[in-house]
């Protein structure tokens, strides 16, 4: 049996499929890469950013809490703080606007139900941006 008689009998492999796979890989992978990247410099350059907590129990009705936000100074970020007793329940939550301008170390207080054990800063948003930071 020859070659020839295989190619009448089963037909030949489109000589186009080849290429056109190949490219509608590069396309995926160009546009994965794409969204990636779209979603990576969404990410690492939030608008505001806080950190570096430290708390004091004042009293048993209130907490002040002393932490650090970085943004710009023409964004207004919203900033949320939750204080906690020493069973891990909630005992008092706060959430503020740190005004456009102001930057560095926020310093809040906390009123709660009963006395806290420990502060959490939950983070802050600015429009635009879902994810406490």
């Amino acid at each position: 049996m020859s070659d020839t008689d295989l190619a009448d009998r089963y037909g030949t492999r489109a000589t186009w499929r080849r290429p056109a796979l190949l490219t509608a890989v590069v396309v995926v992978v160009v546009a994965a890469a794409a969204v990636l990247g779209w979603i990576i410099k969404g990410q690492a350059d939030p608008d505001v950013a806080s950190g570096q907590l430290t708390f004091d129990v004042v009293d048993d009705r209130t907490a002040s809490a002393r932490f650090t936000v970085d943004k710009d100074d023409d964004v207004e970020a919203t900033c949320t703080l939750r204080a906690y007793a020493e069973d891990h329940n909630l005992v008092g939550t706060v959430s503020f606007v740190v005004g456009a301008g102001t930057s560095g170390t926020v310093e809040r207080d906390v009123s709660t139900d009963r006395r806290a054990t420990s502060v959490e800063l939950v983070g802050c948003t600015a429009p635009g941006q879902s994810r406490p930071r």
